[in-house]
């Protein structure tokens, strides 16, 4: 019996079983036979893929799936998939290009013709249509209707002359933004950011602003006029500004590191019908590619600076010769739990929520009430200091 029709003996919705390819690597097991739609053009690849109940794939046009972990109730309308992490009820318009790296965190969503690659979008975040969105992690709002968003005919700048990627951006922040009780930020449509940059909670960026600087004070609206008009010799490989790039890039990671440990501790207190195994631990691998693929694109920074070592500023000096030991130390960091005793306390806040409202995950983050939310964000902030502190300390030492 072929994978199509184990399917659907299996309960899968497949109208069109001649219009639809499962790859020999898939393991029909991790995909659930309660109400999931396979619809016509779709093609599932990969051993690690999981798909769990409620699922729509396809409804409004072809869909490509290749090692996606699709949580319950996501909708994912046509595109391509890969390497991505989608939570429950989140969902991807038509024409999605959805690559490596990238979450989807509960009930986010992005309209049509978006491109999203090693992206983070956290609870409720909602992109428009015609986007391209790589290379940043985007927080903010406390439910459904009072949501982060980005207009239509955004990007995110993450390439620079110099070809590099060392351009994250962060957009909110996790210590404050997975507690979901932060104000929204919103991002005007026909606009850009150009990474690496960081925004503050409550930015609101006017449509058709390119957004060339950090935004760090909250609840500010933000116009910015374009460059002037201007000629002038340019050389490529030149710098400007290492020491922000550096920074921003530690932090970036940072955040990272404690989404992480917000993965790997507290979510996995909520593994259950909505929240099975195989997600969790796709969720965390996921995670995982978007950390490789920062500290990767540092090392490719510290390659483009070699050819100009001689001349380099004191700091990026020390970046270009240390590089290997900075390398070392991030991924050493990356196990770090922060506080034992703040993260205790969280667990228990945690645990006395699954306690009253069963094992959902926003209903119990929504519940928490000021103090204990305010815990979970000193535990995470920990992490992130820390990281960062010891990043600085040792670009900075003069060994």
């Amino acid at each position: 019996m072929n994978a199509v029709n184990a399917l659907i003996q299996k309960g899968v919705k497949i109208p069109d079983p001649v219009g639809v390819q499962i790859g020999p690597d898939v393991d029909i097991h991790r995909i659930s036979g309660q109400n999931v739609t396979i619809n016509t053009g779709s093609k599932i690849s990969g051993p690690d893929t999981f798909i769990d109940q409620n699922v729509q794939i396809g409804k409004e046009g072809p869909a490509t799936i290749e090692n996606c972990y699709i949580g319950p109730s996501v909708a994912l309308k046509g595109g391509f998939f890969q390497n991505t992490a989608f939570l429950e009820a989140s969902s991807c318009g038509s024409g999605s290009h959805v690559r490596k790296g990238t979450i989807l965190e509960e009930e986010a969503s992005i309209a049509h013709t978006v491109g999203l690659k090693q992206t983070i979008l956290l609870p409720f975040v909602t992109l428009g249509s015609l986007i391209n969105f790589c290379d940043c992690l985007m927080a903010g709002g406390t439910s459904r209707r009072n949501h982060s968003e980005v207009g239509s005919s955004y990007i995110h700048f993450n390439y620079t002359p110099n070809q590099d990627k060392a351009t994250p951006s962060l957009i909110g922040d996790v210590p404050r933004g997975v507690m979901l009780n932060q104000s929204p930020i919103f991002l005007g449509g026909q606009g850009g950011l150009v990474g690496p940059r960081r925004l503050a909670f409550g930015t609101m960026v006017a449509a058709g602003t390119i957004c060339r600087k950090d935004h760090l004070e909250e609840n500010q609206l933000i116009m910015e006029s374009g460059p002037r008009t201007a000629r002038m010799p340019y050389k490529s490989g030149i710098y400007h500004n290492l020491k922000m790039v550096f920074s921003h890039n530690f932090n970036y990671i940072a955040n990272l590191y404690a989404l992480n440990q917000m993965y790997s501790v507290v979510r996995r207190q909520f593994i259950g019908p909505t929240f099975p195994q195989a997600l969790a631990d796709g969720l965390v691998a996921t995670l995982k590619m978007g950390i490789d693929e920062r500290i990767k694109q540092l090392g490719r920074l510290k390659e483009n600076l070699v050819p100009a070592n001689s001349g380099l500023e004191t700091l990026a000096k020390r970046f270009v010769d240390h590089w290997a030991t900075l390398q070392q130390l991030l991924i050493d960091l990356q196990a770090f739990q922060g506080s034992a005793s703040l993260m205790d306390q969280f667990v228990e806040f945690i645990d006395q929520q699954i306690q009253s409202h069963g094992k959902q995950y926003i209903r119990c983050i929504q519940a928490l009430t000021a103090e204990q939310a305010t815990i979970g964000t000193q535990w995470l902030q920990g992490i992130v200091d820390h990281v960062c502190f010891e990043m600085e300390k040792q670009l900075n030492s003069e060994g």
